[in-house]
């Protein structure tokens, strides 16, 4: 089975060393901007869309100009994953997997990518990039495989090297043999059909009272001065520590499940629907806008989409399987008797059979109902798909156990 993973570490870096990399990443950021700029012009001209090949070659006469001849300094081979970067984009928006590409501001997102050209010493702790030199990076981990990209990324103040590694493993056969129902929820994060429940974080929550306070004060400074960068530099911390926390969270939780359970069914939960805006349009305003506001606050808070993409290549590398399923009806059929009724669960927390009389938490059995369900779809021989490789990991795992 072909293995890709990614390996992450902090670069340890110069004054010189940064502002030559904020260089590499401002090109990048305005190579980006300009196709943007000429795709959309030339749209809405007649309708066509300038292609990767052709913006490839306005990228060299880009570089003779005398307005843009600072390109040169940079790399070609990451100004043109940039443009390759802009193609996909572009892709993913025509077949409705993402919005349509947007200009990119400074200071978000600042990284660039090297195909090849880079070179790494692992026994040394460093890594030769083109036209960077050597760099010295804090080695937390062996990286294992055959390296195929570098991307060289900054958070805040900070910048790292995620280095993506291909090689070939065994076709791996999962240690354990029980499968379990997972029902997604707000007020326990998971509960499972076995009856354990596992609480939520809510990183958003515990942290809302202190980002409040710092985007108070910041509000009370001017904008671009000195004060102002600072109270806007412990914004962004307290931001980076409400990620860190969830995806510490989340991390443990799948790789918890994905030990114990050979098998996971999960409801195929369509987040960005959920998490829709409930305000409406100006001719028909939406009601009890500011009650959904805070619902859709907290599902976005659990993080179910990227649980759901851990959950999946952790299963894909031990031997498991993750089966999704729909979620019609799971929390109005009786796991007793199988009658549906909405009259069934009459409140949120609990579930009781009109037809049977039985009762149970409304979480459980809607856990009992989807690895029902993910059974009778494995009988019938249908599988979700769900669009992208399980076999990538894009991020460092931490293997921390649940606790």
């Amino acid at each position: 089975m072909n293995r890709l993973q990614a390996y992450k570490f902090q670069l340890k870096t110069t004054p010189g060393l940064e502002s030559r990399m904020r260089q590499f990443s401002g090109s990048c950021r305005f190579v980006w901007n300009k196709a943007l700029a000429l795709q959309q012009e030339c749209y809405q001209a007649d309708g066509t869309r300038i292609r990767y090949n052709d913006l490839a070659g306005l990228l060299v006469e880009w570089k003779k100009a005398p307005d843009t001849n600072f390109l040169v300094d940079v790399h070609s081979q990451i100004l043109q994953q940039t443009l390759k970067d802009l193609e996909k984009a572009w892709v993913n928006f025509f077949q409705k997997r993402a919005d349509r590409p947007r200009f990119k501001k400074k200071g978000k997102k600042n990284s660039f990518r090297f195909p090849q050209g880079f070179k790494l010493d692992q026994a040394n702790s460093r890594i030769y990039l083109p036209k960077l030199g050597w760099i010295r990076y804090r080695n937390s981990r062996q990286v294992e495989g055959n390296p195929k990209q570098v991307t060289v990324s900054k958070e805040l103040d900070r910048w790292y090297i995620s280095v993506q590694t291909e090689r070939e493993v065994d076709t791996p056969k999962h240690s354990a043999t029980s499968d379990i129902g997972i029902d997604m929820g707000i007020e326990n994060f998971a509960v499972l059909s076995n009856g354990t429940m596992i609480p939520p974080v809510q990183a958003l929550k515990d942290y809302s009272g202190k980002l409040a306070r710092i985007q108070r004060k910041l509000s009370r400074k001017k904008k671009g001065s000195s004060n102002w960068k600072k109270t806007k530099t412990l914004v962004s911390k307290t931001h980076q520590k409400i990620g860190r926390s969830r995806q510490d969270f989340l991390h443990k939780t799948s790789t918890y499940l994905s030990k114990n359970h050979a098998l996971i069914f999960v409801e195929d939960l369509q987040v960005k629907n959920m998490s829709a805006s409930a305000k409406g349009t100006v001719d028909q305003p939406g009601k009890n806008v500011k009650a959904k506001a805070g619902l859709n606050r907290s599902i976005l808070d659990q993080g179910w989409f990227e649980f759901r993409r851990q959950l999946e290549y952790k299963q894909n590398w031990r031997g498991g399987m993750v089966v999704s399923v729909p979620p019609m009806y799971t929390s109005q059929q009786c796991p007793e008797c199988f009658s549906i009724s909405a009259g069934n669960r009459r409140t949120q927390s609990r579930f009781q059979c009109i037809s049977c009389g039985y009762e149970n938490l409304a979480d459980l059995v809607g856990a009992i109902n989807i690895r029902r369900a993910g059974h009778a779809r494995l009988a019938c021989g249908e599988m979700a798909q769900s669009g992208r490789s399980m076999n990538q990991e894009p991020a460092e795992v931490s293997q921390l156990a649940f606790s």
